[in-house]
């Protein structure tokens, strides 16, 4: 009899025994975020100018160096000291401690009086290169310079008169 009142006992307490339900609801932490950066700008402050200069029997050229700005001839073409030209520079501003690729959009002639007088080599400054794109960091201030300078390829007895054109420089974060 006491085996039967065991078996009894376990019977009922399987009957009324429930298993372990498993967890199906579980919470994880998360984080949601997002990067604000102030509207970037960029802003010429000099063109790129490469100075008077004087036309000879031959051709010849102007170079502006992108770093520096110095100016530099080849050929027929001499440069005169009333007007020495300089490097196109460009101001930027933005969040600091960000990268910005800088793009130049060259020009390939300037256009006046005369025949057109081809710009080639046009370069940023901080490159050794003709690739027209480079990433600078804006600084702690979140500040950036960029110069631009090129060659000015002038024809034998080239015509007088001012030759110009536009180009660009854009900013962009990266």
């Amino acid at each position: 009899m006491r085996f039967k009142i065991a078996l009894a006992a376990l019977a009922a307490t399987a009957a009324f025994a429930s298993p372990a339900m498993a967890q199906t609801v579980d919470t994880a932490p998360a984080q949601a975020r997002g990067v604000v950066l102030l509207p970037l700008t960029i802003s010429e402050v000099d063109p790129l100018n490469f100075g008077t200069v004087l036309a000879g029997a031959t051709a010849g050229s102007v170079t502006i160096n992108a770093d520096s700005g110095a100016r530099s001839f080849t050929g027929g073409v001499s440069g005169i000291a009333l007007d020495l030209g300089n490097r196109g520079l460009f101001n930027g501003l933005g969040t600091e401690n960000q990268l910005v690729e800088i793009t130049l959009n060259p020009v390939a002639n300037l256009t006046g009086p005369g025949p057109d007088i081809a710009v080639t080599n046009m370069e940023l400054d901080g490159c050794a290169c003709t690739v027209e794109t480079r990433t600078i960091p804006t600084g702690a201030a979140g500040a950036f310079e960029v110069g631009v300078g090129g060659t000015f390829a002038i024809a034998a007895n080239q015509p007088n008169g001012l030759y110009t054109a536009n180009y660009s420089v854009t900013a962009e974060y990266q």
